[in-house]
């Protein structure tokens, strides 16, 4: 527990003891009060004494209960992991639907804390932290989730060599790089692009990896993933003695290395934030970590939201040689969350309350991805507790409307999307035209022309909105960042029918509707008609 909270504590204590102390002497004054009287103060003592204790016993065991995770700071592995200062790193926000990531075992396989929290439950110690303490060398684990099938690898004292992994820098402005392949971009890794330091290893001669091919199959299987990059990145790790374990640079803060495949798309975007975050609080990280890209793409409109979330972003070719970090987090791949295996598994999860799991937890509902979208409008510096009655002040409704729009999203891209709804102007302009005749309440329609939007002014749109409409498309992943009540309708072309935001709207315990067109030809009077019950539903 920190020294805040200890003092925290302390003054607790202290106030609980001196209210006792003046109703004590309150009572001897009024010695000479008649027996009756005197009974019935004693019961309002014993009472005021009953309610204070209880009171600091609820304040000590949620402190405690808060701060139940692992160590990862000098305290805990001391000359393994120093902790500097708390500017150096950006601390975590206080967020209401915040649920103790607390490790432990007994998780239930297949639950939804198991898919979308703290399902990573059986760990191996590679190279034991406690050694690592006495020794000074390096030490490295893995935690495996049996429900996602997927591991989340962490390790001290860990050199990454940029010479050893084939890729491009990564980072560039999209239009230097147009025609570059995607192979280019994903990393190739060398025996000892990354090293761990034992304790009595001799010189590089003979060259030890860290695991062999049992262990990856068994904490990093390669599952439906055609080229599983941290897989291959752990499979690289070599052991090397004291004296072969040299570094040009340190990274002295808790850093994450995470390997991105679609990563100009906002869906698979969002599934590699989430495993950052869960990666992150797994971890028991104290605070938002630093990030490393091993990959080689180009820099993108969607890093300002890696760049808000975390505490700083560096791309590992950036690095002029080998760097060592002092506490490095392996974060699974995208496709190996919740969010992803959803669309081919059944995750059976409703969503909600923080406050209701709190009182009575459920494995079939989860608060996790409020959790998520909290944090996510928190690092924009919006705030975390609005509801949906905040944003009808006056019968005032925000209506946004996602569209699909034509940009130049990678270097293999030629600028054009694949429309979804071939009317969707005629949509809109009909929606506009029923805000504008209507009278019950005051509707603003938003053209939510995402392309031309930075993401922070997207996250805002999202939680303005008490309706979100939309075509089936990424853009619609925000609304993961919706606030409570939201409602969502979305529509489906035939030849795009999958459950993306379905799921997420499920998961977060959003309302959600859906037209499911024949072709990609939407009625508006159809859209219209929906929409119409909707807002009745919200009394407008």
């Amino acid at each position: 527990m920190s020294d805040k909270k200890h003092t925290t504590l302390a003054k607790q204590r202290n106030l609980f003891c001196c209210q006792t102390k003046v109703i004590e002497t309150q009572f001897l004054n009024f010695s000479d009060m008649n027996k009756k009287h005197a009974t019935l103060f004693k019961t309002l003592l014993a009472l005021f004494a009953l309610n204070s204790i209880t009171l600091y016993l609820y304040f000590s065991s949620s402190h405690h209960h808060h701060d139940n995770r692992r160590d990862t700071t000098a305290e805990g592995f001391p000359a393994i992991i120093p902790h500097r200062g708390p500017h150096l790193s950006k601390p975590w926000p206080i967020i209401p639907s915040y649920l103790p990531w607390s490790l432990t075992s007994n998780v239930p396989s297949k639950s939804c804390e198991a898919y979308f929290g703290n399902g990573f439950t059986k760990s191996a110690d590679v190279l034991p932290a406690k050694a690592a303490v006495r020794s000074g060398s390096s030490w490295f684990r893995c935690h495996y989730s049996w429900t996602l099938r997927s591991s989340i690898c962490e390790g001290g004292k860990i050199r990454m060599d940029p010479g050893k992994i084939k890729m491009s820098r990564g980072g560039e402005k999209l239009e230097d790089v147009i025609g570059r392949t995607e192979d280019e971009e994903m990393p190739e890794f060398e025996d000892g692009a990354f090293e761990v330091e034992a304790e009595g290893r001799g010189s590089r001669s003979k060259i030890k990896k860290l695991v062999g091919e049992e262990f990856l199959n068994e904490f990093l299987p390669v599952g439906n993933v055609m080229k599983h990059t941290i897989r291959e990145l752990v499979r690289s790790i070599v052991v090397v003695g004291e004296t072969d374990f040299t570094c040009q640079e340190w990274v002295e803060e808790p850093t994450l290395l995470i390997t991105r495949f679609e990563y100009a798309n906002l869906f698979h975007t969002v599934t590699d934030w989430y495993s950052a975050y869960v990666s992150s609080r797994v971890t028991g990280l104290p605070n938002r970590p630093h990030l490393v890209f091993v990959d080689g793409h180009c820099e993108t409109q969607i890093e300002e939201t890696w760049k808000a979330l975390f505490s700083s972003l560096r791309y590992a070719k950036n690095f002029s040689g080998p760097v060592c970090f002092r506490h490095a987090v392996l974060s699974p791949l995208g496709y190996e969350t919740a969010l992803f295996k959803g669309l081919s598994e059944d995750i059976d999860c409703q969503g909600a309350s923080a406050h209701d799991l709190w009182q009575s937890p459920d494995d079939k509902k989860t608060a996790r991805l409020s959790e998520f979208g909290e944090m996510i409008r928190d690092a924009f510096g919006f705030p975390v507790n609005r509801h949906h009655s905040d944003k009808t002040v006056s019968g005032h409704y925000n209506i946004l409307f996602v569209r699909r729009e034509d940009y130049l999203a990678h270097p293999r891209h030629r600028g054009k999307v694949e429309s979804r709804l071939s009317n969707e102007q005629e949509v809109f302009d009909s929606l506009q035209k029923w805000a504008s005749d209507h009278q019950e309440c005051k509707v603003n329609l938003v053209n939510g022309l995402f392309a031309h939007m930075s993401m922070k002014e997207q996250v805002r749109a999202i939680q303005d909105a008490s309706v979100i409409i939309g075509a089936h498309g990424a853009g619609l992943t925000h609304i993961v960042s919706a606030t409570p009540n939201t409602v969502i309708l979305e529509i489906i072309s035939s030849f795009f029918r999958r459950p993306h935001f379905q799921l997420i709207a499920q998961w977060k315990g959003l309302e959600y509707h859906a037209i499911n067109l024949d072709g990609s030809y939407a009625n508006p009077g159809v859209v219209i008609d929906r929409f119409n019950k909707i807002m009745r539903s919200l009394r407008c």
